[in-house]
């Protein structure tokens, strides 16, 4: 994080300065006092369960040089001498402020990825990709909503070149919210599909939520979309510039001569027309052509030759339980136990058939779809018979359903245990076991029982 000043700080999240610490340090930003930062902006969140303002006495006690809360605890007289105190009336509402007014601070190169699948794999495939030529900050983990955002902003300081930010939503007016943060350069949306609609209700609907990250673009900005997509190919502007990438050959930049493996995939890279380069990443099934084709469209849009690209993609470092195949002694497993919609669990299904060996899915709940979520699970039941499954393990609410789809062969569990148990006696030499669920079922607790 780089220097800012205390009245910066007031004026941009509009507080009163209730104590004067003298100490005007800031280091970073944390909202946890266990994970605290020495000389740290400690902002008090509310939480469904805890008031963070209740910890400011515990922040100062952790090293916080500015405690920043919305709501003054009955042990205040406790912050230490060092600790300065803002009073804001909203506090998640400051941290988004000021993570706003510190991104205006710093002239870096912002990427923004969004859409329904595909959007962590696609931040790290681009992530991979500009480390080539550039010093890149890109989203960690889960931290793509309303406070993981801004405390990946908080993240940057002047030594960075460009930022890769993941943007989630489930409803109207997040990702504009987000985009209001981050003002990116460059937005990538990599699909509209179902998730979400139990909130958004239409697939209509969700395009236009996540068409809000272009709501702060300039005439100078690029939205890169997914050009296979029936929503997203229909977009045109003369607003920004508009590059559509995918499988396609009508795209300005596509993907060919796809062949598929248990490392990874290969294609070459077709711009406008003409044949460029043939490109290698280690990243499972043939929807991360897609997602490598719209991250290399990026960064041609950020000058980046396709030597560097290519070189770039090897460096490729996925996020944990994103299609993580782990390497047993008699078997292998494909933990993808990071979410789950309708869209991935096919995809995911997918990878599993470039392994050999009988395939086994192990599946759970898909959350957020809303009346269409019975049929969503019969789908993708049905799907994973169709597609090279022999066995079908599930969980969760939408069990039955499962089921109903997959037929002969698919078994139902009160609990993880019990499956984790069966599964343990069924496993044959040379399985391929494919483990995915919404990240609410923490499905990885299953591998734990395996090991």
């Amino acid at each position: 994080m780089d220097k800012i000043t205390i009245d910066e700080i007031l004026n941009a999240v509009e507080g009163n300065l209730i104590k004067d610490g003298k100490n005007y340090i800031f280091d970073g930003v944390f909202i946890d006092t266990r994970k605290p930062v020495k000389n740290g902006i400690f902002f008090g969140l509310k939480g469904e369960k805890v008031n963070g303002s209740k910890f400011a006495a515990m922040a100062s006690e952790k090293g916080a040089s500015l405690i920043i809360i919305d709501e003054i605890p009955e042990d205040i007289s406790k912050v230490l001498d060092y600790s300065s105190i803002i009073l804001v009336k909203d506090s998640l509402d400051a941290l988004k402020k000021l993570a706003k007014y510190y991104r205006s601070c710093l002239n870096i190169k912002v990427v923004a990825v969004t859409g329904s699948n595909g959007k962590t794999s696609t931040k790290d495939l681009l992530a991979a990709v500009l480390s080539k030529r550039y010093k890149v900050l890109k989203t960690e983990g889960n931290f793509n909503n309303e406070i993981g955002l801004p405390l990946t902003v908080f993240k940057l300081d002047k030594s960075f070149d460009a930022a890769v930010l993941e943007m989630g939503m489930s409803n109207i007016g997040e990702i504009h919210s987000l985009t209001d943060i981050a003002k990116p350069n460059i937005a990538i949306i990599t699909n509209i599909g179902v998730a979400h609609l139990q909130n958004l209700k239409t697939r209509e609907n969700i395009l236009k939520a996540k068409l809000e990250i272009t709501d702060f673009f300039k005439s100078t900005s690029t939205l890169i979309i997914n050009g296979d997509n029936d929503l997203l190919k229909e977009i045109k502007t003369d607003k920004f510039k508009l590059v559509k990438a995918g499988k396609e050959n009508y795209n300005n930049i596509y993907a060919d001569d796809i062949k598929l493996s248990e490392e990874g995939v290969c294609f070459g890279v077709y711009e406008q027309g003409a044949y460029m380069e043939s490109m290698f990443a280690a990243a499972l099934g043939e929807h991360s052509v897609t997602n490598s084709i719209l991250a290399i469209a990026a960064a041609r849009e950020m000058d980046l030759t396709y030597s560097e690209i290519k070189e770039g993609l090897i460096n490729l470092e996925k996020t944990k339980m994103r299609l993580e195949v782990i390497n047993k002694e008699n078997y292998k497993i494909i933990n993808d136990c990071y979410n789950a919609s309708p869209d991935s669990m096919e995809a995911a299904i997918d990878a599993a058939k470039t392994f050999k060996g009988r395939k086994i899915a192990v599946l759970g709940t898909m959350l957020e779809l809303g009346e269409d979520s019975a049929f969503m699970h019969r789908k993708v039941g049905k799907y994973a018979k169709e597609n090279g499954i022999s066995m079908l393990l599930v969980l969760g609410e939408f069990t039955k359903e499962f089921t109903e789809g997959f037929g002969y062969g698919s078994y139902g569990f009160e609990n993880k245990k019990d499956l984790a148990i069966f599964l343990k006696n069924n496993i044959k030499l040379d399985d391929v076991i494919l483990i995915k669920a919404s990240r609410g079922m923490k499905f990885e607790t299953i591998i734990e029982e395996l090991n």
